[in-house]
């Protein structure tokens, strides 16, 4: 699966005293990878992906299986209601006590590694009210009205194709008057610098990956994510941090008599492939120092 780094040549160079990252694309094979080190290490394996945090979507974020928690110790998968946020600051602070077992922190959120190896600025809790009426306009499809009042270096900054980060950075200026990118100018020491670590990156281009994360939403189907989406239908809401994960508006609009199966197969692929190329922008950007994996 992989080369220019092959699988052995990786766990031949492993220190099992230094922690591990992997980084990487959604379908790319990441948990894989890791797996293989923590038999090798003892792990544990620690989550880095914002979704799969969530309780309520183990087969749709593609949490690792209970075969493999069984087989490995895992943390921080599934561990978080699926109507409670849970931010980066969250995801530092219940990792800072597994470093010292020399952990294998796998995950596609880019910024979850950034906030890791480079800091993260020290941002107060948004107020509830704040955090509502931001809800309530993404709702309404405002996102281009918040981006309207944000501060121009933090415009320049953040991906505003994405409106959970418009989001946050509209709620930053409004609850603090200060704008996202001054308080990221301000950050902090990072907890686990980068050379600090093993740092991985696996390179999956565009169309080796598009046929895999076809046919890992296909599995999905065929291993219980029509049943999650059933559950998750009794509850759903939107505006609900896990309501993110791809695919799950398609799914639950499928239980629900609003969309085929096949429609909301195509929808939810779409994205996936739309997210695995906002991810490859982010590594591209902000991790060229990682030791690259070709996926092939």
């Amino acid at each position: 699966m992989f080369n220019d780094g092959s699988l052995e040549a990786v766990l031949a160079g492993i220190d099992p005293a230094r922690p591990v990252l992997i980084a990487g694309p959604t379908a790319s094979g990441k948990s894989a990878l890791a797996m293989e080190i923590a038999r090798l290490t003892g792990g544990p394996v620690v989550n880095a992906d914002a979704l799969q945090v969530f309780a309520n979507w183990r087969v749709l974020t593609a949490r690792p299986s209970l075969a493999e928690e069984a087989e490995v110790p895992h943390a921080l998968y599934g561990h978080v209601p699926g109507a409670q946020t849970y931010s980066v600051g969250d995801w530092l602070r219940e990792l800072a006590p597994l470093l010292e077992g020399a952990p294998v922190i796998v995950g596609g959120t880019g910024l979850y590694f950034t906030a890791l190896t480079e800091g993260l600025a020290e941002i107060p809790q948004t107020p509830d009210r704040i955090h509502a009426r931001a809800m309530a306009r993404i709702e309404d499809g405002d996102v281009a009205g918040l981006l309207k009042e944000l501060d121009a270096p933090t415009l320049a900054r953040i991906d505003q194709q994405n409106p959970m980060r418009v989001q946050r950075a509209w709620e930053v200026l409004t609850a603090t008057g200060r704008g996202l990118a001054d308080w990221q100018d301000a950050t902090g020491p990072a907890l686990l610098p980068a050379d600090k670590a093993q740092t991985f990156l696996i390179d999956a281009p565009k169309d080796w990956l598009t046929p895999r994360i076809e046919a890992r939403f296909d599995l999905m189907i065929e291993g219980g994510a029509l049943d999650e989406a059933r559950t998750n239908a009794t509850t759903w809401n939107p505006a609900h941090p896990s309501a993110k994960a791809i695919g799950a508006a398609e799914l639950i609009a499928h239980v629900q008599g609003e969309m085929t199966l096949d429609a909301a197969r195509a929808a939810a692929v779409i994205a996936t492939r739309q997210y695995a190329k906002r991810q490859r922008s982010w590594f591209r950007a902000r991790m060229k120092g990682w030791r690259s994996i070709k996926a092939d």
